[in-house]
């Protein structure tokens, strides 16, 4: 029996790995759509690159970081227990690795390619992990003194703080520092409008996403004895909430209605264990209207060129997640009890906190050192033809 479960325990959690890691095609399509024509080939360039440099980072130095442990020892003992220790690697990395996927939307059509693959290995390297272990594993007791102040831990099931916040907040110093695309911001005070250029494509990354989604929150449980409907319920009605919410503040805009899903999945990451799915519907929708009212200010008003609006859905919506989830988890909304309000106040202003400051230190530090943005020339005729010498659709055929 024991060795059943062991077999169930490492299929489990590979078949998380799995989805999550299909996610990254939702990443990659969700930019596609979104940036101009001639930054598409760059988008998918992108996302299946930094999925790479991550995996080495996190395999290398990342998981160690967080978890203690290392993989520099025989295939005999890797395979032990089913090799669960590798899947669960698997399945962690592909968390890890969504940070430069959220990030490589808020710098798209302006950022230069090889500064953003070593802030990419320095961030799932070494900033991701670090704070993934002091939440996921315990480290420096923070966790110990926030349960002696408050009475409980800081409570994130799935990473609305630790993945999403973590990401967006990071992703919020690079954007600023990078600058606005050029002629974005007109000197008379317009805005130019840069539309996605597909709205298809768009689509269909938010739909691989939402999807893989139920991997990355019910797959959280890590073991199948740990397995709850709760969760999937819970993300499903958080992702409905923010649909509509988005497709009600937004005015049936098509890009704010598939970001809407992704809103509420981001927020519900922390409580979804813990929520009533009622609690959940009310969390995605404060998520899906948060996200359309914030990108619009952040574009329009604060001129933030934040291209995906990153910032918004995963650093706002996260910290609302985070706090959210002391809110509707406890047993006086219907939910299962164990959380307080003021323990995910302070972890989720602790992960805030962190991301900026390491966003500024990176960033700034490649910034200084390297640069981080495109000349006038390669921006204007596009990532694509800049950096990668090929355009998503060929103008004419080549008769070789």
């Amino acid at each position: 029996m024991e060795a059943l479960k062991q077999g169930s325990d490492a299929l489990f959690i590979l078949l998380g790995g799995i989805m999550v890691l299909a996610m990254h095609a939702g990443f990659a399509f969700l930019e596609l759509g979104t940036v101009r024509q001639k930054n598409q080939v760059n988008a998918l360039v992108k996302i299946l690159v930094d999925f790479s440099v991550s995996t080495v980072a996190y395999f290398l130095v990342g998981y160690g970081v967080a978890y203690g442990t290392h993989f520099f020892v025989g295939a005999e003992a890797l395979a032990a227990k089913n090799g669960f220790e590798l899947v669960r690697f698997f399945f962690l990395l592909t968390f890890a690795a969504a940070i430069p996927a959220i990030i490589s939307g808020g710098i798209a059509e302006r950022a230069r390619f090889y500064p953003q693959l070593i802030a990419t290995a320095v961030i799932v390297g070494l900033v991701y992990p670090f704070f993934e272990g002091v939440v996921w594993n315990h480290h420096f007791g923070v966790q110990a003194w926030i349960l002696s102040v408050t009475g409980a831990e800081f409570h994130d099931f799935a990473g609305s703080i630790v993945v999403h916040a973590v990401g967006g907040w990071l992703a919020l110093p690079a954007v600023i520092l990078l600058g606005a695309r050029s002629n974005r911001y007109r000197k008379d005070g317009g805005v130019s409008a840069h539309p996605p250029s597909s709205i298809p494509f768009l689509a269909l990354g938010a739909w691989i996403l939402t999807v893989g989604w139920f991997g990355f929150n019910v797959m959280s449980a890590q073991t199948i004895d740990k397995l709850s409907g709760l969760v999937a319920v819970n993300s499903l009605m958080a992702m409905v909430g923010g649909t509509l919410a988005a497709l009600v503040v937004g005015k049936n805009d098509p890009g704010f209605v598939y970001n809407g899903p992704l809103a509420g999945l981001v927020a519900v990451c922390a409580g979804s264990d813990v929520m009533h799915p009622l609690g959940a519907l009310v969390v995605g929708c404060v998520a899906g209207a948060v996200f359309v009212i914030m990108f619009t200010l952040t574009q329009n008003k604060w001129k933030i060129d934040d291209v995906l609006g990153v910032w918004p859905l995963h650093g706002l919506c996260g910290t609302w997640g985070g706090i959210a989830a002391g809110i509707f988890g406890s047993k006086a909304l219907g939910g299962l009890g164990g959380v307080s309000l003021a323990a995910q106040l302070v972890g989720s202003a602790m992960g805030v906190t962190w991301a900026l400051l390491m966003g500024l230190l990176v960033y700034g530090t490649l910034k200084k050192t390297m640069g981080l943005r495109l000349s006038q020339e390669e921006e204007f005729e596009g990532a694509d033809r800049s950096i990668h010498r090929i355009g998503a659709t060929p103008e004419r055929e080549v008769t070789w």
